[in-house]
C-alpha cells in the first residue's frame, strides 16, 4: 500500500508554539510525530509515503531530506490548503490501483496499521475508518455491525443521531474510486465525499479500536497530556528500576521567582520531582535546554546536583531526583546553634569549590542560556540597569537614569572581572537553591550557569538576604574559602578579595532589581520583606570600599535606605539575629 500523511494546516490551534515548529514535528517520547507515523507505516508494509504541507513547509521538507527512512517519503506543498479531500485528490498521480491509507499528522496511536489494511482488503468497502470511543469527539454514527451510517456535525447544529456514536481517529483506508467523488483543484472535505458515497449506496466500514490507544493532539492541553502519559512511566522506570502500575499522587510545590511549575509525583513508595517549563515558544537554546544539559554535565562531573531521570525538552518537562523540602535557609532558621550554622556553610563552600572547578572542565558554552559567560555587558544590562529600572525607578519611584551612573557601573564591572577566579558559575547561589538532605548539600536551579568568577557565587552565598548572615560571620566564611582555595591552587589573597568586593556589589544590585521586579511587576509581594536587608547590605559594602569610589551610587543607595526607613519601617533595616544568637557571638 501507499499512504498520505495530512500535515498541511495553519497551526492556529497550537499557537504560539507552531510559530516556530509545524505541529507534525512536535515530539512525543523524543521523536517527532511525523517520524513515529512513518515508522508505523513502514512496520505495516507501506511501500511509499506522501506528506502534504503548507505552514512552515520548508521545515518538514528539511526534516524529510535529513532522515534516512526505510521507504520512499515525498512531500507536496499546498499553496492553498485543500482540505482533507482536496489533499487526497491533489496527489492522484501518486496513487495506484490498490487501496491506500490516509493518516492525520497530529495524532499518537498504538494501532496495528497492517491489521487495519488487511481488514479493509477482505471486503473492499469504499472506505474503512478507524474509530474509537472518545466522548469529546464522538460524532460518527455506526450500526451494530460497524457500518458507518452518518456524520454528525455539532457546529452545523445537526441533531444527534440515535445510533451508537464514535470518534474518527483520522486513520482511514480508501479505495481509488473515492477520487471520483472529489473535485480537483479546490478545497474539499473527505466527509463530503464519504456522504456522497453513502448516498450512492457505497459502504463505509469502521475498524473500532479500544479507548486509550489513540490521542488527538490538536490543542496544547492534549499534546501535553500525551507527552506526560509517555514520559511518566519512563521516568519512574529509571527512578525505581521497575515501573509501577499503582495510582500516581500529585502535589504542586510552591515555586519562587521563576515562572516554572514544580510538582512532586509519588507512587508505590517512590517519588520524583517534575519541573514544567511549558511548551517551547522559540527556537534556539531555551531555559529548559540549559537546565537539562548543564544538569547532566554537572552530574557527570561529580557535582552534588539532583539526578535528571528523563526529559521532554520541547514540551518543557524534566523529571528529577526528589531531594525533599528542606533548604539551607530553613535549616539555618531552625537552629540556635552557631556552630551548626558555620559547619553547614563550610560544607556549602566545599561543594561550591567543586562546582566551580569540576563544572568548568568540559563545559560547552552552547549549553548556556542568555549568555555563555559573566562579562561586562551582562553586568551592565542584567545587574546595573536592572537595579536602576526595576528598583530605583519602578519600585521606589526615583527619577534616576542609568546614564547618570553608567561611568561608575563600568568601573564596577571592570573591578569584578579584573582578578576573577574563573570557573563554572551558578549565578544564583543563595540559600533557597541549596538543598539539605541527610546532612548532605545539593545545588539546584543551575540553569543560569555559565563561566564566571568564583567570587560572584561566593558573594551570592554570603550576602544572601534570605538568611542575612551578620558581617563577622561573612568574614569568617570568606577566610575559610580563601584557605581552602589556597591549599589547592596559587591564589593572591588581595586580588581575590578585590574581585570579591566588587562582586558583592554587582550581586547586590541584581538582588534588588529582582526583588523589586518580582514584587512590583509579578505581584509576588513576599519578596518585599527581603528588600530592606538587601539595601542595608549594599550600603554596608559600598562603605567598605575605597572612599569616594562610587559617589553617585553611594548617594542614591543612601537615599533609598532613608526612603525605606521613612516609609512604613518594614522592620528589616536593623541588624538581624541569626538563630537566636547576636552576630558577634557567632564563632
Amino acid at each position: 500500500m501507499k499512504a498520505l500523511i495530512l500535515a498541511a494546516g495553519f497551526g492556529t490551534r497550537m499557537q504560539p508554539y507552531t510559530e516556530h515548529t509545524p505541529k507534525a514535528l512536535f515530539p512525543v517520547a523524543g521523536r517527532p510525530l511525523l517520524e513515529k507515523i512513518i515508522s508505523h507505516l513502514a512496520d505495516a508494509g507501506c511501500t511509499a509515503v506522501m506528506i502534504n504541507t503548507h505552514h512552515l513547509h520548508h521545515k518538514i521538507e528539511a526534516f524529510v531530506a535529513a532522515k534516512k527512512f526505510p521507504l520512499p517519503v515525498y512531500t507536496r506543498y499546498e499553496p492553498q490548503i485543500l482540505g482533507t479531500g482536496g489533499a487526497i485528490r491533489n496527489v492522484a498521480d501518486f496513487w495506484d490501483a490498490r487501496p491506500f491509507m490516509v493518516i492525520n499528522a497530529d495524532i499518537v496511536f498504538d494501532i496495528d496499521l497492517k491489521a487495519v489494511y488487511t481488514a479493509h482488503c477482505r471486503n473492499h468497502p469504499a472506505a474503512t475508518l478507524v474509530l474509537c470511543d472518545d466522548p469529546a469527539f464522538n460524532t460518527v454514527a455506526v450500526d451494530p455491525a460497524g457500518k458507518v451510517l452518518a456524520f454528525y456535525n455539532p457546529i452545523a447544529g445537526h441533531p444527534r443521531p440515535p445510533d451508537r456514536r464514535l470518534t474518527f481517529t483520522g486513520i482511514q483506508v480508501l479505495e481509488p474510486e473515492l477520487l471520483d467523488y472529489i473535485p480537483p483543484g479546490r478545497p474539499y472535505s473527505s466527509i463530503e465525499a464519504f456522504t456522497q458515497l453513502m448516498v450512492d449506496g457505497k459502504q463505509i466500514q469502521s475498524f473500532i479500536i479500544p479507548r486509550g490507544h489513540w490521542n488527538d493532539l490538536g490543542t496544547p492541553e492534549r499534546y501535553r497530556r500525551a507527552v506526560l502519559d509517555k514520559a511518566l512511566p519512563e521516568a519512574f522506570s529509571r527512578c525505581c528500576a521497575k515501573p509501577s502500575d499503582r495510582p500516581l499522587h500529585w502535589k504542586e510545590l510552591k515555586g519562587d521567582g521563576s515562572e516554572r511549575q514544580w510538582f512532586r509525583v509519588q507512587t508505590a513508595g517512590y517519588s520524583l520531582i517534575m519541573v514544567d517549563h511549558g511548551i517551547r515558544q522559540a527556537c534556539g537554546t531555551q531555559e529548559v535546554d540549559a537546565f537539562v544539559q548543564i544538569g547532566h554535565h554537572l552530574a557527570r562531573q561529580g557535582v552534588a546536583v539532583p539526578k535528571i531521570y528523563y526529559q521532554e525538552p520541547f514540551c518543557g518537562m524534566v523529571f528529577l531526583e526528589d531531594l525533599g523540602d528542606v533548604n539551607l535557609q530553613q535549616t539555618v532558621q531552625a537552629t540556635d546553634q552557631p556552630g551548626e550554622v558555620l559547619s553547614l556553610y563550610r560544607q556549602v563552600i566545599d561543594q561550591l569549590l567543586v562546582l566551580s572547578q569540576k563544572g568548568a572542565a568540559g563545559f560547552n558554552h552552547h549549553w548556556a542560556y542568555q549568555g555563555s559567560q559573566y562579562d561586562q555587558s551582562l553586568i551592565l544590562e542584567k545587574e546595573c540597569r536592572y537595579f536602576v529600572e526595576a528598583f530605583l525607578t519602578a519600585y521606589l519611584g526615583f527619577d534616576t537614569r542609568f546614564e547618570n551612573l553608567e561611568k561608575e557601573f563600568v568601573h564596577l564591572a571592570q573591578g569584578a572581572l579584573k582578578h576573577a577566579v574563573i570557573g563554572f558559575m551558578h549565578r544564583d547561589m543563595q540559600s533557597r537553591n541549596i538543598m539539605v538532605k541527610n546532612r548532605r548539600i545539593y545545588f539546584i536551579d543551575f540553569q543560569a550557569g555559565r563561566l564566571g568568577p568564583l567570587q560572584y557565587d561566593l558573594a551570592s552565598l554570603l550576602i544572601d538576604p534570605y538568611v542575612d548572615l551578620p558581617a563577622p560571620v561573612q568574614e569568617q566564611l570568606l577566610d575559610y574559602c580563601l584557605g581552602k582555595l589556597s591549599a589547592e591552587t596559587a591564589v593572591q589573597h588581595d586580588k581575590f578579595l578585590s574581585s570579591y568586593h566588587y562582586c558583592t556589589l554587582t550581586r547586590n544590585l541584581q538582588i534588588l532589581g529582582a526583588f523589586a521586579y518580582l514584587s512590583k511587576i509579578k505581584g509576588k509581594h513576599y519578596f518585599e520583606a527581603y528588600i530592606p536587608a538587601a539595601v542595608s547590605s549594599l550600603k554596608r559594602n559600598l562603605c567598605a570600599g575605597q572612599p569616594d569610589e562610587f559617589p553617585a551610587l553611594t548617594a542614591v543607595v543612601q537615599k533609598a535606605y532613608t526612603h525605606l526607613q521613612k516609609g512604613n519601617d518594614r522592620g528589616g533595616l536593623k541588624d538581624r539575629k541569626l538563630g537566636g544568637y547576636e552576630a558577634g557571638k557567632l564563632k
